[in-house]
């Protein structure tokens, strides 16, 4: 009828709308209350804080680096699972705990860095926080990715 709004899945109002695709890395322990992965229709991957915990949720050895590389890690493996590279990450957003223990670790941290994510460098950016959820993470990041669609 005229005046009516397209439903849900209509395609004749010219927009996709496919829904977004929630992205969990085989193998994780289950994700409870959030996603930590959303692929959008049109490539774009948005990946939830992630911090310094392993697929089983139980956090690494070795303080913030150690945390870090697996944080970074974490997100590398969720671009994979929506069929990316770390390559494709556009933005990281850090949210630390210690400032000062940042700054006293700027090689390890870049050499942690590189391990992951080699030498892409997209545009990020670092918050200073009072805490996180989780009482023994020390740092998370969050990350926009863009997935090319076939």
């Amino acid at each position: 009828m005229a005046g009516e709004r397209p439903r849900k899945g209509d395609q004749t109002s010219g927009r996709n709308l496919m829904k977004p695709k929630t992205i969990h890395p085989d193998g994780w322990a289950p994700a409870l209350g959030y996603a930590n992965g959303m692929l959008m229709p049109d490539g774009t991957l948005h990946i939830g804080g992630q911090i310094g915990w392993d697929k089983d949720k139980n956090f690494v050895d070795g303080g913030f680096i150690a945390q870090m590389e697996q944080a970074l890690a974490n997100i590398a493996e969720i671009v994979r699972a929506a069929g990316g590279d770390v390559s494709d990450v556009g933005r990281l957003t850090w949210f630390i705990k210690d400032k000062a223990e940042y700054v006293a670790n700027q090689r390890a941290v870049g050499e942690a860095y590189r391990r992951v994510f080699g030498r892409h460098f997209p545009a990020m950016s670092m918050i200073v926080i009072n805490d996180l959820v989780e009482d023994e993470a020390l740092v998370e990041i969050e990350a926009t990715a863009y997935i090319a669609q076939d």
